[in-house]
């Protein structure tokens, strides 16, 4: 291995916005990192859906589009079946 090529690997603190901070090892410059979410707020790590939504997906797409159907019908086969 190479002497002086690789980066620094510095302990970091990381502190999450919901309050966790914890340790760990980084080749960042800085002694924190802040992050938005830690596996002590992500809801697939708590079991539980901090943010609720109201109508669905499928209620938005069939609102949006209703009931139709997803073939698409082209009349450019029977043009130019009828120019020749």
């Amino acid at each position: 291995m190479q002497h002086d090529i690789h980066p620094a690997y510095n302990v970091v603190t990381v502190i999450c916005s919901c309050g966790n901070s914890f340790k760990t090892r980084s080749t960042l410059d800085d002694e924190n990192l802040s992050i938005e979410v830690c596996a002590k707020c992500h809801p697939f790590y708590t079991g539980k859906q901090k943010i609720v939504d109201s109508s669905g997906r499928v209620d938005k797409f069939r609102q949006k589009y209703g009931n139709r159907s997803g073939k698409v019908f082209s009349d450019k086969s029977s043009d130019t079946a009828e120019a020749a």
